[in-house]
Parts: structure tokens; C-alpha cells; sequence
């Protein structure tokens, strides 16, 4: 199942909420040593985790995480503005019609079958949330070779700037333009979500 969860429906205690948090803190802390604080030692929560952020998760059967991704409203501020401003040549953009994606995740431990099935529902249900939504752009950072996988997903990416050392790391600014067109791109690259995947917003 997918699940969008903002602010009209978010509630802490909220079991897909609980289980992104945790699987965000066992890839961004745990395996991936980012130098992020965990609350209560089991979860990755940030400031941009507030009540303007917007979830999508792929979940299993019992509302467990599978794969997410947190949207921030870039008319408010977000990562690239605030922390990764240097990496973008040129004005950041941003606008009621551009919305930053961040904290794309998915849970370690599930298998690469159910990973790639996970990772490919939630590209699809970004691009549907886009098109419903009227967001034409999405931005973001990410790692060097987590670009160019990005590159490879069928839909119209960029580089916003080029590559730059932060933490030992080359990462890059990006932006991913949505229109129609995408979803036939998706599908023309092998995106597909899984079969009875649909979104719904959480009780």
C-alpha cells in the first residue's frame, strides 16, 4: 500500500510514520554513518520533519516501511537552501510549484526483489503525487552515484550545479522536471508500481 501523510492526517504514533523513522535511522546513521542525531537512539528525525512535510511511504500488508520519501515546500526552507546552497549555480529554485524531495529510503533488510518493487512504487506515486498536485519540479541533493542512478529512471533529470565534496562525499543538486509525458518515461525505462499499489491517506 501507499500512504500520504501530511499534516491534515499526521500523528506521531502512527505505525508507518514509527517504522519510516526507524528505517531512516538504520540507513542514514547506521549503514550509511551520516552524522545525524537519533532521537531515543531508534529513530532519524530532522527539523524539516514538522507539520508542512509531506510522507510518501510504501508499506507491507501490516503498514510496515518499505520505502519512503519526505517532500518540503521549497516557498518554505528546506535542505538546499538552508544546508547545500553552494552546490547550485545560479538562483535555487523554488515556488509554490516546486517542491524538494529528501530523505529517500528504502528498508534494508527486504530483499532486492521487494526493494526494486518498493523503490519503483514509490517513483511512480512521486510522479502521480506530482501531477495531481501541480508540481511541475522537483529538487534535491544526492550522492554522485545515487545521481546517476536517478539519471537512468526515465524521467527529465539535471544537475542543478556541478559535483562538490561535503563530508567526503560528491554531491550534487538536481532537479526533475514532471509533466504527462513522465509516467510513459517511467514505464519505457522498466518503472512500474506493484500491482494493487495505490495511494491513500492515512487514518
Amino acid at each position: 500500500m501507499l500512504l500520504v501523510i501530511d499534516h491534515n492526517n499526521r500523528a506521531m504514533e502512527h505505525r508507518a510514520l514509527r517504522t519510516m523513522f526507524e528505517a531512516r535511522k538504520r540507513v542514514f546513521i547506521d549503514l550509511l554513518k551520516w552524522d545525524l542525531p537519533a532521537l531515543a537512539g531508534c529513530y532519524e528525525l530532522d527539523q524539516f520533519d514538522d507539520v508542512h512535510a509531506t510522507y510518501l511511504i510504501v508499506t507491507d500488508g501490516e503498514a510496515d516501511h518499505l520505502a519512503s520519501a519526505r517532500l518540503l515546500q521549497t516557498t518554505r526552507p528546506a535542505l538546499l537552501d538552508s544546508l547545500f546552497p553552494e552546490l547550485v549555480s545560479g538562483a535555487i529554485p523554488h515556488g509554490p510549484d516546486i517542491v524538494e524531495i529528501t530523505r529517500f529510503c528504502l528498508s534494508p533488510g527486504i530483499g532486492a526483489r521487494r526493494r526494486r518493487e518498493a523503490r519503483d512504487t514509490l517513483l511512480v506515486a512521486l510522479v502521480e503525487h506530482a501531477l495531481v498536485h501541480d508540481i511541475s519540479t522537483y529538487v534535491g541533493v544526492a550522492d554522485l552515484a545515487w545521481f546517476r542512478q536517478i539519471q537512468t529512471f526515465g524521467w527529465d533529470c539535471e544537475a542543478l550545479g556541478a559535483p562538490m565534496l561535503h563530508g567526503g562525499q560528491a554531491l550534487t543538486a538536481l532537479r526533475i522536471d514532471i509533466d504527462a509525458a513522465t509516467p510513459a518515461k517511467l514505464a519505457a525505462a522498466g518503472i512500474a508500481a506493484a500491482d494493487g499499489a495505490r495511494a491513500a491517506h492515512a487514518a
